[in-house]
């Protein structure tokens, strides 16, 4: 097994290789403009870290969101396009079940928790997790002033952003894709059934056609 995790649905732009037994190469950077810029330079840069060709690949697994469009088609699109031009399965994965399959680990969170990225227009995308591998609701959209996560722990750049809402958050801010790896791993190896790689949006674009839109046409 040779897996190839790719995650653009939050401002970092991660690509990792697992080998089935752990994470032999992983990058990342932080930037939410140059997704599509950063994430073909970060594949590249891990096949060469692990010595290794793109066709060595056995499957490819991708963060589905919850995140924005923009952001989250760069990931989706570049997986169906390995997966197809190299014949191999693509996984999805629930994002923030990479950042709290991450916060088992680098939090130390051991019983339940939340998860929250940043959805912008004031409001995070979050789900509640009974450990690090077993989500209790799905992801949603929410202001963080109408949740009440009753001061449980919480991990993720939602959660650092609001503070009066998490009191308690932690590092990952972001999510990675050797924890995505990791966890693929974990579920294809247990004979777990994986998601389909479709994209996580809960809402609209922000990029919408105007109203009272005038389409003139030539005579």
């Amino acid at each position: 097994m040779l897996l190839l995790a790719l995650d653009t649905a939050t401002p970092a732009v991660t690509a990792a290789l697992h080998d089935g037994t752990s994470v032999v190469a992983a990058h990342s950077q932080v930037d939410a403009r140059r997704h599509g810029e950063l994430l073909l330079p970060a594949v590249d840069r891990v096949l060469t870290e692990a010595g290794l060709r793109l066709d060595a690949v056995t499957g490819i697994v991708v963060g589905v969101g919850p995140g924005p469009y923009t952001g989250l088609r760069v990931g989706l699109m570049t997986a169906d396009t390995f997966g197809l031009a190299l014949g191999v399965p693509v996984y999805g994965l629930c994002t923030l079940d990479g950042l709290a399959y991450a916060a088992g680990g680098e939090a130390g969170i051991e019983g339940p928790f939340v998860v929250a990225t940043d959805a912008r227009r004031k409001e995070v995308y979050w789900a509640r997790y009974a450990d690090s591998r077993t989500r209790l609701t799905e992801p949603a959209v929410d202001r963080p002033g109408e949740l009440d996560i009753g001061g449980l722990p919480a991990v993720g750049a939602g959660a650092l952003l609001y503070p009066d809402t998490f009191p308690d958050a932690r590092e990952p801010e972001h999510v990675s894709a050797a924890s995505l790896a990791s966890l693929a791993a974990e579920r294809l190896a247990a004979g777990e059934e994986m998601e389909a790689p479709r994209p996580l949006y809960l809402r609209r674009p922000d990029a919408q056609v105007p109203k009272n839109y005038k389409v003139v046409t030539p005579k």
